[in-house]
Parts: C-alpha cells; structure tokens; sequence
C-alpha cells in the first residue's frame, strides 16, 4: 500500500477512536494519543523526521502553532488588566520563586546541565487550552493558571529566543544585535496593542465592520486565520520562535475581537477535533524507544523535580485560592510539553546536551502531560465527592 495512503487511513482511525479510548480509560485525549502515536511509531506504522513522511511533519507543526494559537485565545489582555491586583501580584511572586528554586535545584543539588537547568521552569499555555476546553476557564483554578501560564509563557518563549540566538552566535557582538532586535518587537508589540486600543476607543464600530455579527461569509473566522499566518510569516522574517507569532495573534483576537463569542468555539473545534491531535500523535511517534531504558531514570528525575518545584510555588497561592486549587494550578502548569521538546531540540542541535538528556527531556515532557493530566482528573474527582 502507498505510505501516504497509510498515514491518512491510521491517522484517520486515531481521531476518530480517541475519544471513545479516552472515556474508557478515563484519561484526557493528549496523553491517548501521544501514547498511540508512540506505539504507532514503534511498530512502524508512522514516523516522523527524516525517514518519515514530509506531509505528517508539515501538519504537526501547524497543529502545534495552532495550539499556540489557541492558547492565546484563551487569554485577553483586557481581562488581565481587570484581574485584580492580589492575583497578578500572586503570579508574579510565582513566576520568582519558581526558577529560583530550578536554579538551586538544578545546580547545587542536582549539578545539572544549563539545557537541563532551563528547562525546569519553563511554562507553556498550549496544553491549558485543553483543560480550558474540559473545564471551563471561568473556573478560578484554571483562571489564575492562565494568568500565570500567560506571563510564563512570555518569559518562556523569550528565554528560549535567547537560547537559540547563544546558540547560534555565541558571546559576540551579533548577540547583542539579535538581543535589541528582539526588545525592539516586544516594544512595537506594546506600541501596536496601545495603538489598537485608541483605534477601537475612537471607532468601536470598526471591530463590527471586521467581524460583523451577522456573518454569512466567515469573515470573523477569515480575519483570524490571516492574523494568524501573517504572525507566522513576520516571526520567520525576523528568525524567532514561531510559536511566541502564533500566541501573540490569539491573543489579539481574544482582546480586541471579544464581542465574537463564537469565533473562539469555531476556532477550538476544529483544532481539538483535527490539527492538535495530529501534533500529539507526531510528538508520541518522536520518541525513540531504544533509548527507553537508558534515559528513564534521568526523566524521572526530571520529571519529579518540575512537578516538586511547581508545587512548592504553588504554595504562594494558597491564602489566594485554597491548597487543593493551588495544587491543580501547580500539576496544570507541569506540562510544558512543547517548550521542552523545543528547549531539547535546540540543546542537541547545538551539541549543548548529549543524545541521552535529549531522549530524557523528550520522555519527561511526555510522562509529565500523562501524569498531570491523571493528577488533575484525580483531584477534581474528589473535589466533587
């Protein structure tokens, strides 16, 4: 049979029969299908790279963008400036302690590699939208986690902007020149949002006009997509993390076109039902199960480490929220599978980490969706009983 016959008919079967695996194992669908395509990547049925079919990694990475995508979605601007003031300085006093404590962790006690050492405070909202989705993000648990999933994610995808640009140029003088490249975007990225601001205070009207509550064209959905490709193509222009281009249009649509309720229900349904499950079977067959038995004691490690130094700054929330909703917002912002993924990828590609810290950043960021995801359902469960 033609491989590319192959790819659409297994691939086809997965989305189909991963919500009726998910009920009966009583998990989420990422971790499901991050395991299928694992196991669909072991016995040969898919790959990935470069003995893999070109297509299936094209769609991933825009099931992964388009995650980002979502996840900006998920999160206005406006709303954050409405939060009040005890929750973003709660977020913010989080977002300290927790690579303060990777740092300690990391070097005095683990004397772990730099890759290593970044990793463990990473933050990516991608897989919240998944919880968002599940759970509603009016929830305060989910609420407060995307306030602080939001300013991590900045920080996240700034630091590993900065990774790539040493990486590539190493302590010179073009660092310097990527590093003011970088602030002058986050500044025009401000400017503009200010700038939008004033537009639509001045004529409130034009966001009708763009997306008109009686739609018979989608141009509300139109309007989206584009704003989402044009982040993309200014992104790869300037060479710097896709997935921050992605982010930043979601939320722009989320703070500017709010008034859409629908677009964002549009939007989520046909990510969650096609493009972001093809981007956790391709993350699942990504990994190389020969290297299973030597890189699982140092994901482990890494793995008990994330989880443990999220839970220690959740413990700055709980005068906030509560301890088992600190404990849910600590397990929602342990699955930075995709900034991991990256943060390896980048350490490898570099010669910075070696093949089997890789493998364990990959296995960890893996184990880790599948155990927060199991420890969050656990907790709601009894919270409900």
């Amino acid at each position: 049979m033609d491989n590319l016959v192959t790819y659409i008919l297994v691939l086809s079967l997965v989305l189909v029969l991963s919500p009726y695996l998910s009920k009966f194992f009583r998990l989420p669908t990422a971790p499901i299908e991050i395991i299928i395509g694992s196991i669909l990547g072991y016995v040969g049925l898919i790959s990935v790279g470069k003995g893999g079919n070109h297509y299936f990694d094209l769609i991933a990475e825009v099931g992964f963008l388009y995650l980002m995508f979502l996840a900006g979605l998920e999160i206005s601007l406006k709303s954050i400036d409405k939060m009040p003031k005890e929750h973003i300085s709660q977020a913010i006093i989080f977002l300290l302690i927790l690579p303060t404590l990777s740092l300690f962790i990391g070097y005095f006690i683990l004397d772990a590699n730099l890759i290593v050492i970044i990793a463990l405070p990473l933050i990516s909202v991608g897989l919240l939208a998944t919880l968002s989705k599940e759970h509603g993000k009016s929830t305060q648990w989910i609420s407060i986690a995307l306030l602080i999933g939001a300013l991590g994610e900045v920080l996240s995808i700034t630091t590993l902007t900065i990774i790539e640009f040493v990486a590539e140029v190493g302590l010179s003088m073009a660092l310097l020149s990527k590093l003011l490249w970088l602030l002058v975007f986050i500044l025009i990225i401000l400017l503009l949002y200010y700038l939008f601001c004033l537009i639509f205070w001045w004529y409130p009207e034009l966001k009708i006009v763009m997306m008109p509550h009686l739609d018979n064209k989608d141009q509300d959905l139109r309007l989206a997509m584009g704003i989402f490709f044009i982040m993309i193509a200014i992104m790869h222009l300037l060479h710097f993390d896709l997935a921050f281009g992605a982010f930043i249009a979601g939320l722009f649509i989320s703070t500017f076109f709010h008034h859409k309720k629908e677009l964002e229900e549009k939007m989520s349904s046909f990510g969650f039902g096609f493009l972001v499950p093809l981007f956790f079977i391709h993350v699942g067959a990504s990994f190389d199960y020969s290297y299973f038995v030597e890189s699982i004691g140092t994901a482990t490690e890494i793995l008990t480490v994330m989880i443990i130094i999220r839970l220690l700054s959740s413990l700055s929330l709980v005068r906030l929220i509560g301890f088992k909703e600190s404990i849910l917002v600590a397990l929602a912002l342990s699955m930075p599978l995709t900034l991991l993924v990256a943060v390896a990828t980048v350490g490898y590609h570099h010669e910075m980490i070696t093949q089997h810290y890789y493998y364990a950043i990959i296995l960890a960021s893996l184990l880790e969706v599948i155990v927060s995801m199991i420890g969050i359902k656990y907790l709601i469960k009894r919270k409900k009983h």
